[in-house]
């Protein structure tokens, strides 16, 4: 693939693009860009800092015997521009809370079903503290301190009370001991220069130049002797002398592994295969004292996620991709019968993609926390007898939820389940879904499971406050015949406070394009990219779900790849002139569009195909790529690597960088220089050839952000700039 056109718009600075003869007066002029703006803001408007100071719930995690359950909850001041930490514990009976502050942060959860955790970092020191649960009234004794750890990583911790085992991911170097890290990091930093030399690839990973540590997993005894708690003091790093590295970096956490009484099961990536262009991760199964590792999948798979126990420990089960290098493949749910040594199948004529799984307490089936016509819901799946070795079993899923976006679904005694539920309208509350024990025996039985006998309570109303009188709209779906073989495709419409039918020609509005870019837009809040911030500002918000997107059968995922600039496009085309017919409110002469990731690509291919017909008069285009030579799953989306065959046909075709003379569109260009994922190269390469051309355009940089914009503060001045944008060319003025 030929790219050194887009490098030079990289140094446009050092190498202009237009021909040194040319006078300086004929050079395009960019127009003068407007300085003043304010934000809208008002009783029923959620404004950007209205939902950056809302309370940010965790999803909740329950005790053993399921009266309580804990949430972590983080709300950010702009006042002293902190965040700060809290815990909330719920008694499950009638949703009455108790926060416990935490100042300095650190992760929670329980020991018994009245003691909690507490892992504190402070002072280059990480300690475990216990704090001691009372429920009538429902409050908190003072916690004390149980034991300090050699190292201040540890995270991602899981608690066996039966074995009396506490285990965690932590940092380590090569010989696999935490009690020689804080030794060898004085070494490191002391080593008297910043060289980082590379025999293999990843180099840097999302936000981070790789170092000599390596993710492991630690297990060490905790146990209760009398009234006082007792933290051993030999570590054991069951991961030591295999080349395996576990949380898979960088989002593995928790979810990454499990323990029993006897074992531990965890996914890592497989160690004979190059990390950066393969995603293959294999299952494994160690004992506590990391004596007896076995591998469980095949080895020929692709990447695999959520291994859990069952209660008992007689099996466990697990998410397996099948394609190598496919990030967004559709996920199988797996059982593994460790006493039969047989596994088996039981979602392969299933066309959804679960996030997560678990057992429920029977073990008689699993629950999937699943996306599902951009909802992500809950489905029950019954578990069929062991089958003999090299058959494959089949269960029905059935949904137990309908709305919204569900985290952290953990199922309690007495048939219930905790989770975390949020919307468009509101962030994450806790509720609790009972009448499972019900499902579970028609299921069973063979028999549709009725649902209706179920019982959905909100326990919580963390944000009730902050949302009071806010003028949010739920969103409406709507569908389109798009260029999927006879599949109609999905999109949102978020209409603005005192939006009314009838006023034709009345409101500006966007048009959002995810990224992923095996994505979907959801009913679900977000702090990055929230429709109704944006309806507040004044604006008709038009999310579509076009090919590629997830939720809406494989097929329908799998239609982007080699075909970036095809029918994805096309579907947002087709989309956006459906609502364009069918909400005449839409002034067409101020529209916009904007995106992220893949959401930025398509901005820049709209950008460079005027010709398609969208109409935008400003565009939004954030960690955007433009040269799509490398980022991650670049072999599997464009056909290969970049000098194959497929891959240099597709990306002639569908590379925004063979289209730049045609741009001409105002852009504003938002990019973070910690953005490994695709390099803020991209983003500075646009703005020098807009630039160049003459056409209005503006660059944000966020030097200490990556592909997300995390600090509330910089959120709060994307929010600005992207409105500011916004207004000069479609607003309110």
């Amino acid at each position: 693939m030929r790219i050194l056109p887009f490098l030079q718009l990289g140094f446009a600075a050092q190498v202009p693009l237009y021909s040194t003869s040319i006078s300086p007066a004929s050079v395009p002029q960019i127009p003068q860009m407007a300085t003043h703006f304010t934000l809208s803001e008002g009783a029923n408007a959620l404004s950007p800092q209205d939902m950056l100071t809302l309370s940010r719930p965790g999803a909740p995690l329950p005790n053993d015997i399921g009266d309580l359950a804990i949430v972590p909850i983080s709300t950010y001041s702009f006042q002293d521009r902190k965040s700060h930490k809290s815990l909330s514990v719920i008694a499950l009976s009638d949703g009455q809370t108790y926060d416990i502050p935490l100042p300095d942060g650190g992760d929670a959860f329980w020991l018994d079903s009245r003691t909690i955790a507490h892992i504190v970092t402070k002072d280059d020191t990480q300690s475990l503290y216990t704090i001691p649960i009372s429920t009538s009234p429902l409050s908190s004794d003072l916690s004390s301190h149980v034991g300090s750890f050699p190292i201040t990583t540890a995270s991602a911790f899981r608690y066996n009370p039966s074995a009396q085992h506490l285990m965690f991911s932590a940092y380590v170097y090569p010989d696999g001991l935490v009690e020689t890290v804080k030794e060898q990091d004085a070494a490191y930093e002391n080593r008297g220069n910043s060289g980082l030399v590379y025999d293999e690839t990843f180099e840097r990973h999302w936000d981070t130049w790789v170092g000599p540590k390596r993710k492991a997993l630690i297990g060490i005894s905790l146990a209760k002797v009398g009234a006082k708690w007792v933290l051993g003091e030999t570590y054991v790093n069951v991961l030591k002398g295999t080349g395996l590295s576990s949380p898979v970096e960088p989002f593995g956490e928790a979810d990454d592994y499990d323990i029993s009484q006897t074992h531990v099961i965890f996914t890592a990536k497989d160690p004979q295969l190059p990390r950066a262009v393969h995603t293959r991760q294999n299952i494994y199964i160690v004992t506590h004292d990391g004596k007896d590792l076995r591998q469980l999948t095949s080895g020929i798979q692709g990447a695999t996620h959520s291994p859990v126990f069952s209660p008992s420990g007689d099996k466990v089960a697990w998410l397996e991709l099948a394609l190598d290098g496919h990030e967004s493949d559709r996920a199988r749910v797996v059982i593994y019968d460790l006493e039969k040594d047989v596994r088996f199948t039981i979602t392969e004529d299933w066309d959804r993609s679960p996030d997560s799984i678990i057992f429920s307490p029977s073990a008689a089936l699993i629950y999937a926390t699943t996306g599902d016509h951009a909802r992500i819901k809950i489905f029950a799946l019954a578990i069929p007898p062991t089958p003999p070795p090299n058959s494959t079993q089949i269960t029905q899923p059935t949904a137990l939820t309908s709305r919204g976006s569900i985290s952290g679904f953990t199922p309690i005694p007495g048939g219930r389940a905790t989770f975390a539920l949020s919307s468009l309208t509101s962030p994450n509350e806790v509720y609790e879904l009972s009448g499972l024990d019900a499902v579970e025996r028609d299921l069973l039985a063979g028999m549709n499971a009725d649902v209706k006998a179920t019982t959905l309570t909100r326990l919580t109303s963390f944000s009730s406050a902050g949302l009071q009188g806010k003028d949010l709209a739920p969103g409406k779906d709507f569908w389109f015949k798009g260029t999927a073989e006879g599949q109609d495709t999905h999109g949102y419409v978020i209409t603005p406070p005192g939006f009314e039918r009838g006023i034709n020609g009345k409101w500006p509005a966007v048009m959002f394009i995810h990224g992923g870019p095996e994505s979907a837009w959801f009913d679900q809040w977000s702090t990055r990219w929230n429709p109704n911030v944006f309806a507040s500002q004044g604006y008709i918000v038009v999310a579509i779900n076009p090919t590629g997107s997830t939720s809406f059968g494989q097929k329908f995922t799998d239609g982007i790849n080699k075909n970036w600039g095809g029918r994805p496009i096309q579907d947002l085309l087709m989309g956006w002139k459906y609502i364009l017919q069918e909400y005449p409110e839409i002034d067409q002469n101020r529209t916009a569009a904007a995106g992220a990731s893949y959401g930025g690509y398509a901005i820049n291919w709209i950008q460079g195909n005027p010709e398609l017909g969208f109409g935008f008069k400003a565009l939004v285009c954030h960690d955007g790529v433009c040269s799509p030579l490398w980022h991650e799953g670049f072999n599997h989306e464009w056909g290969g690597r970049p000098w194959d065959p497929a891959a240099i046909e597709a990306s002639r075709k569908y590379s925004p960088v063979h289209t730049v003379a045609k741009w001409s569109t105002p852009q504003l260009i938002i990019h973070s220089s910690k953005d490994y994922r695709i390099p803020e190269g991209d983003g500075i390469g646009v703005f020098h050839a807009l630039q160049q051309l003459g056409v209005p355009s503006r660059l944000l940089i966020f030097p200490d952000e990556n592909h997300w914009v995390i600090n509330a503060g910089n959120s709060l001045k994307w929010h600005y700039e992207v409105f500011r944008w916004l207004d000069q060319f479609v607003g309110r003025s």
